[in-house]
């Protein structure tokens, strides 16, 4: 299945460029590179590795995996991928792309992004 027939990646493309718009609209400092934090989870922490290390050959930082307890009292791990980016959604779709087929690969959950906003000066 391709990226433009995959409903949930269409849904992704969606979140990224409605998140810009937001995070424009708000006044975060579009003419400055963001911090992207990528986020994955699985309760399998082999799998979980697995596709940090992918992550990080695909030229993303990868933070240590940390273990979280969820509320009916399971636990996941999970990580983040980050890199720097301008809030362009063709830039971070692309990432989308390949993190996307990383998680697909290792059988983890692919849980979008989140950044810091950047006060214009």
């Amino acid at each position: 299945m391709s990226a433009l027939t995959d409903p949930e990646l269409v849904e992704w493309y969606e979140f990224n460029q409605e998140t810009v718009e937001a995070l424009i609209e708000d006044g975060s400092d579009a003419s400055q590179a963001h911090t992207i934090e990528y986020h994955f989870a699985s309760a399998d922490f082999e799998a979980l590795e697995k596709a940090a290390v992918d992550a990080f050959k695909a030229g993303f930082e990868v933070g240590d995996a940390e273990e979280l307890e969820l509320d009916d009292g399971g636990e996941v791990f999970c990580f983040d991928a980050v890199v720097e980016r301008m809030l362009e959604p063709l830039l971070i779709n692309q990432d989308t792309d390949k993190l996307y087929a990383i998680a697909a690969k290792h059988k983890v959950h692919y849980d979008g992004w989140g950044t810091y906003f950047i006060e214009q000066e």
